[in-house]
């Protein structure tokens, strides 16, 4: 159960929305679809590629001279907040995955067991 939210959370799209460069998941999926991002340096357009720590996620240059990026990082420099398992650098437009998610750290309210039940059967 509590694998498979690591899993999610580990998401490309996810990630991305994590350390604040989208209002929303779905935003964030649509910055990864268009080729708005590097993981490790080479072009990333898969929104569910699985970040692993020490992966470092980039706006690519091209990218952050968009209007929407500019603004975006004026923003993320008065209010970020950022998981502990992530590290954010918005001057570089660069994140860091440090660590893996905890449980704790996993905002979604459910129960996993039961979700770990539901497939055993």
């Amino acid at each position: 159960g509590v694998n498979l939210l690591a899993m999610l959370e580990r998401r490309l799209d996810n990630v991305v929305y994590r350390l604040g460069l989208a209002d929303s998941r779905a935003q964030a999926r649509q910055i990864v679809r268009h080729g708005h991002l590097e993981v490790n340096g080479r072009k990333t357009d898969i929104p569910s590629f699985q970040v692993a720590i020490g992966d470092v996620i980039t706006v690519r240059t091209s990218a952050r001279n968009k209007t929407y990026f500019k603004e975006r990082a004026q923003f993320m420099q008065s209010s970020s907040s950022v998981p502990n398992w992530l590290r954010m650098s918005v001057v570089d437009m660069k994140g860091e995955v440090l660590g893996t998610p905890a449980r704790e750290d996993i905002e979604i309210p459910l129960n996993e067991q039961l979700i770990v039940e539901y497939y055993s059967r």
